[in-house]
């Protein structure tokens, strides 16, 4: 009966074993990976950061978002020297990264690739695997595909896969890599591509490996749910249980530039002081100047007032 008993443990955990070398990974090692995500997630796992979110991070510098992630202990999250599809065209896009991770070809891990892509009910045809990542894109989500910056016969985005992309998420795709048939791909109202080169080969000795895996893009670390701020000077991913702090701090760090600047104006304070850690009276000035602030608060005042409590000007 033991006997009975181990072997069925040990059938168990092979199957667990198994079945962990999904191409796409599984909702609990998704949410195992955020664990500090508390809020509301997508179906695959992927924490859900809110739209209003993600369109209020837009107006977030590179920089803003950059010093607080480091003071927050996130050192690799930036990657910049990236060229553009469309550089004088929606250059600035936010959304939630779904993460594909590519590698060299090898015939052994290709066929493994395949047979598991075929359980998962995918299109296995070979060559065909370059789209399973597109094809898992809902409304907000921003396409990061790791091409380990591989050139020829590596590209990564097609004008296919790019109208693919654009048609589920309406956002654009990081690729650290290569893209091919730029001239169609600049033909898609909207969309643009934050690569590292053009070529005109198709992917062939190239293959993907897993979906909504951690990938490394250049120096940065991507987990499948982080915001990505996509702007023309760089990219910065942002870990989802961060998004709401950095998008406070950089709102906040404006209105706190708009009221010294002002108070520098009039001769009240100056740069050196504004500079400065602020006295108590500048903490109450500022409060009095919020009262009378006529541009329109990026943030609820609730928000902001709770951000101000436990912030050391």
């Amino acid at each position: 009966m033991k006997t009975k008993k181990l072997f069925f443990v040990i059938a168990l955990f092979a199957f667990s074993f198994v079945n962990a070398q999904n191409v796409m990974q599984s909702p609990e090692y998704i949410k195992a990976l955020t664990a500090e995500w508390k809020g509301e997630r997508f179906a695959d796992g992927r924490p859900k950061v809110s739209d209003n979110l993600l369109e209020r991070l837009k107006a977030i510098t590179l920089e803003e978002a950059w010093a607080e992630l480091i003071e927050q202990g996130y050192f690799n999250q930036f990657e910049g020297n990236w060229q553009l599809l469309n550089p004088d065209d929606h250059n600035v896009m936010t959304g939630r990264a779904v993460t594909a991770q590519f590698m060299p070809a090898r015939v052994d891990l290709e066929n493994q690739v395949i047979e598991q892509g075929k359980q998962e009910g995918r299109m296995w045809q070979q060559k065909r695997t370059v789209s399973w990542a597109m094809t898992t894109l809902v409304e907000g989500d921003f396409y990061v595909a790791d091409g380990y910056n591989k050139q020829s016969f590596g590209t990564a985005i097609g004008s296919n896969l790019g109208n693919g992309v654009w048609a589920r998420s309406h956002r654009g795709a990081i690729v650290y890599g290569h893209i091919r048939d730029t001239e169609d791909l600049r033909k898609v109202e909207g969309f643009n591509v934050w690569v590292k080169g053009t070529d005109p080969s198709y992917m062939r000795k190239t293959l993907l490996t897993t979906i909504n895996a951690p990938v490394r893009i250049g120096d940065a670390t991507v987990l499948p749910g982080d915001a990505v701020l996509a702007k023309k000077d760089g990219v910065v991913f942002v870990p989802a249980h961060l998004v709401e702090h950095i998008v406070l701090t950089g709102e906040v760090t404006e209105l706190f530039d708009v009221f010294g600047q002002q108070r520098i104006k009039e001769g009240k304070y100056t740069a050196g002081i504004i500079d400065s850690k602020w006295s108590d009276d500048i903490k109450k000035d500022f409060r009095v100047w919020l009262d009378s602030y006529k541009g329109k608060l990026p943030m609820s005042r609730l928000e902001l007032d709770r951000f101000l409590e436990k912030r050391n000007f």
